[in-house]
């Protein structure tokens, strides 16, 4: 339930065919540099003005001091070098003992700070957890948001997965590689100028004349790892759009697996397991596919990371040899200078290093940044179709001129062209079979706004739309009744009375237990609760789609004497099947199909959702 204007209240938890789409979100996913560039700062600008801006920031100056302070000590370390190995080659035993009290304080001082920094990457994928998963989630749960970006197109496939996995695996990889880039580039801005006046010792020798070339250890560390982060790119770039793919199969399979545990009594019931097996297969070969073309790219990109990797142990040696071999450098010296050599390089490979965990990251940026751009921009994904012109009146009834309903699909409207229902009416709605009733119930619940006609709601109106199935949200019952309001909101007598009246007084016990309701009751007794909810609300203006219909014997006596006395000052919209109650309903409305009418931009994720729900349509008219 989705509260409307005032004390309007929406339930809608069906699957709906009403699907849009538009060009821009069918390729919402491939971005151009300048498109994800301009998505990263904006995602940038958003946490930075964001009510935690203070606390990112004292977590960023902090870990620039603790990386400053590790960057101080590694030159510390590698100064150590020179008279440690010097007191080697002299075989000086005061002198070897006393620089290993040195490296004591130093690597002490070191182990201090990297624990330190340690902590701070935690704290800071925390933050960022928090504020992106909870501004997702404050996006999304915008009212009718959830089932509009659901209907949008393939942008609104698998939302869980974005909100969850994928915002979790972004915060890691942007803490882990913002950090890394830090201390990289901090790195290399205390060790180039060591490592330039290092090179005045390293001299060639060409002809019998000696060559100094100024910052010649620099310049052979700056050839080298430019070429293999050039080699990188070159042979890692297709991994990028490998990896967004394979985020999206790998949801699509979540999916199907999620769907098909939860169903499992009705599986098991129309002994469906080879058929369900057959669509999971179906669902992973995709999966497997895109594994090995990432394997494949992994593979190739290792051949130039690990064999840059291998040389590295040689490299510097190599480089300065020739100041090693003529004397100007002594053993100390020589492992001062590569120990410099490793430094720079180490932080000039950090692209070559991590350019598959940056494919990765990219991936998943833009996974997460087109569906946070998707949600924010909902009304311009909707602009593709015109609207239906829905307002609230200034009059106490409820009124529909001209209404046409516009899907990818179907065009429904109402046969009647003008339509005003009164306080206290009970109205019936009637389709013939293949008319999708629940998009009349969607647009006059403000879900869905394609079509055209006008739709004017009552003044100051409490509204409840209940669909055919009951959603009770984990809590307990008592939370559940009272939804989408709190239990204070209502008297504490309302909910037993409310559960005595529908023939469900062996729940009264079970009122403050937390429980997931839609799995502890049966079916008969969600119905049930369904409609003692309406008992405790008292709205005075109800929709209903197909859900009387659905009741046992009984609880359909009960709900409908609750129309007739409790409700009786309400008005009943009830989209279902002919009057068979002798006059219960006092007006007839009818719902029909325009076969000619222009449809909605259809989705590919419609296609494949209504391909698979026919293909199990059939399974289960076959068995039953």
């Amino acid at each position: 339930m989705v509260r409307l204007h005032g004390k309007a209240a929406v339930q809608q938890e069906d699957e709906s065919d009403l699907t849009i789409d538009t060009g821009e979100h069918r390729s919402a996913e491939r971005f151009s540099e300048g498109a994800f560039a301009s998505e990263f700062f904006s995602m940038t600008r958003a946490l930075l003005t964001s009510p935690e801006r203070s606390q990112f920031l004292l977590l960023g100056f902090a870990l620039v001091a603790v990386i400053g302070a590790t960057a101080f000590g590694q030159i510390k370390l590698n100064a150590w070098n020179s008279p440690f190995y010097d007191a080697l080659a002299r075989k000086d035993l005061h002198e070897f003992l006393y620089q290993l009290w040195r490296f004591a304080l130093i690597a002490g001082g070191l182990l201090v700070l990297n624990v330190a920094q340690i902590w701070l990457n935690q704290m800071t994928k925390l933050k960022l957890r928090a504020r992106l998963t909870g501004g997702l989630i404050g996006l999304w749960l915008q009212p009718t948001r959830a089932f509009r970006i659901a209907n949008a197109g393939d942008i609104g496939v698998n939302p869980d997965q974005r909100i969850h996995e994928d915002a979790r695996h972004l915060t890691e990889l942007t803490t882990d590689l913002g950090i890394g880039l830090l201390q990289a580039s901090l790195l290399l801005a205390c060790f180039i100028g060591v490592l330039w006046s290092l090179s005045a010792g390293v001299a060639l020798s060409l002809f019998g004349e000696k060559l100094s070339i100024p910052g010649y250890m620099v310049w052979a560390a700056l050839i080298y790892a430019g070429a293999a982060s050039w080699m990188s790119w070159r042979v890692g770039r297709p991994l990028i759009s490998v990896n967004a793919e394979r985020y999206a199969r790998e949801a699509d399979l979540r999916f199907a697996l999620v769907r098909a545990s939860e169903r499992n009594d009705a599986i098991a019931f129309y002994r469906g397991e080879d058929d369900e097996k057959l669509r999971l297969t179906r669902e992973l070969k995709p999966v497997l596919s895109i594994m090995r073309r990432y394997a494949s790219g992994v593979t190739r990109l290792t051949w130039v990371t690990a064999g840059y990797g291998w040389f590295t142990i040689v490299a510097p040696i190599i480089v300065a040899a020739p100041g090693f071999f003529s004397g100007d450098l002594s053993l100390g010296g020589l492992m001062m200078v590569v120990g410099a050599f490793n430094q720079v390089q180490q932080a000039l490979r950090w692209f070559v290093d991590n350019f598959s965990v940056i494919a990765d990251w990219r991936a998943t940026m833009i996974r997460v940044s087109s569906f946070r751009r998707a949600l924010i921009d909902i009304d311009k994904i909707e602009g593709a179709a015109p609207r239906i012109d829905r307002r609230v009146g200034s009059a106490d009834a409820l009124r529909f001129d001209d209404l046409v309903i516009v899907s990818s699909s179907t065009v429904t409207r109402l046969s009647e062209r003008h339509v005003e229902i009164g306080p206290g009416e009970r109205v019936l709605v009637v389709a013939p079979p293949g008319v999708a009733r629940r998009q009349f119930l969607s647009a006059a619940a403000g879900l869905w706004p394609c079509g055209s006609g006008r739709i004017v709601l009552p003044a100051d109106a409490s509204m409840m739309f209940m669909s055919s199935r009951p959603y009770l949200p984990p809590g307990t019952l008592r939370q559940a009744m009272a939804y989408p309001g709190a239990p204070a909101d209502f008297p504490e007598q309302a909910f037993e009375a409310a559960l005595d009246r529908l023939g469900l007084g062996h729940l009264k016990p079970r009122l403050d237990q937390i429980r997931r309701w839609e799995r502890d009751l049966s079916g008969d007794e969600q119905q049930g609760v369904h409609f003692a909810r309406l008992l405790v609300h008292q709205p005075r203006w109800i929709f209903v789609n197909e859900a009387l219909d659905s009741l046992d014997e009984a609880t359909s006596a009960a709900a409908f004497d609750v129309f007739a006395h409790e409700l009786a000052g309400a008005t009943l919209v009830n989209l279902g099947r002919p009057d068979d109650r002798g006059g219960f309903f006092t007006r007839m409305l009818h719902l029909v199909e325009e076969p000619h009418g222009l449809r909605a931009p259809r989705s590919r994720a419609a296609d494949r959702r209504e391909a698979a729900e026919a293909q199990a349509s059939t399974k289960a008219g076959l068995i039953g």
